[in-house]
């Protein structure tokens, strides 16, 4: 990475901070900073509890607390134990806080349109196409992959998603007692590996290896949810799959895939995987590919 793509960067970064108001403590005219017109904003109609509020911005436990308490203080937001869940702390807003919700709302419109309003028509639609370009990219740099248990909840999530999908996808359906086995156990080290692709603390993704000692290992149980695509989840998942292969001493990586994959297929495709013959008796499989590793 150059020096010149993180001067860049930072100069983007200055700029937006600038254009939107961040740097004033008067964040659109409300008497408070943007921070806490934000977690006011994210709270929204229906609420939120705090874990998931943190984990969505990204914030420091402390420092969300102190937010939430200035905002109790002006009478905008309560928290509570959840009635279903009394472990679990909400944030909800009052009466007063579901105005000034709808405030923030028609203020930010306005500081957008007068962000746009200068522009001639023309650079309005690049702008807007850029920042489009922009958020997708910088989505895509939150996700974070990570080894876990297959019996964790959100693999178990993952994979109960994994298995309807197929079943809407393939002609005859999907039923995994049919298929070739890819159990918890043989997902666990040193028997193999599950990770999860996780967005904002999220599942968004999943993939697996079945390892077999100095035999060429199985890709296995690829799934990305559908609100995720398109911020190229799948190829990154990959490619942490065969880092992780060729640490455990693979060299050849197979999998087995389904023709109306076409998406998957095309991936694998592009990623180095070259169709051979079939290797195993998987009977939702219609192509077979492997993949030799760099040592």
């Amino acid at each position: 990475m150059s020096d010149q793509a993180v001067e860049r960067v930072r100069s983007f970064n200055r700029l937006v901070v600038q254009s939107v108001g961040a740097l004033n403590d008067d964040y659109l005219a409300r008497k408070r900073p943007l921070g806490e017109s934000r977690v006011l904003w994210e709270i929204g109609p229906d609420g939120r509890d705090l874990r998931e509020l943190r984990a969505w911005l990204g914030l420091d436990s402390g420092y969300l607390s102190r937010i939430l308490r200035s905002l109790e203080r002006s009478g905008l937001v309560e928290v509570s134990a959840n009635p279903a869940d009394q472990r679990v702390r909400t944030a909800r807003l009052t009466r007063a806080g579901r105005t000034e919700w709808k405030l923030i709302g028609r203020l930010s419109d306005d500081l957008a349109r007068s962000l746009l309003e200068p522009l001639p028509e023309r650079d309005r639609e690049r702008l807007v196409s850029a920042m489009a370009a922009v958020e997708r990219l910088l989505t895509a740099a939150l996700v974070e992959f990570a080894v876990v248990d297959p019996a964790t909840p959100e693999a178990q999530a993952c994979l109960d998603a994994y298995v309807a999908e197929l079943g809407t996808r393939f002609d005859r359906g999907f039923d995994p007692a049919r298929s070739i086995s890819a159990d918890a156990a043989e997902l666990r080290p040193p028997a193999g590996l599950f990770m999860l692709a996780r967005l904002r603390s999220q599942p968004i993704g999943c993939g697996a290896l079945k390892l077999h000692g100095g035999e060429p290992a199985e890709l296995k149980r690829m799934w990305v949810a559908a609100t995720a695509r398109g911020l190229g989840v799948g190829r990154r998942l990959l490619g942490e799959l065969e880092r992780e292969a060729a640490a455990a001493g693979v060299r050849t990586l197979r999998l087995e895939t389904n023709e109306s994959l076409t998406e998957a297929i095309a991936l694998y495709r592009s990623a180095g995987y070259v169709e051979v013959d079939a290797f195993n008796d998987e009977p939702y499989a219609h192509h077979w590919f492997e993949k030799h590793l760099a040592v």
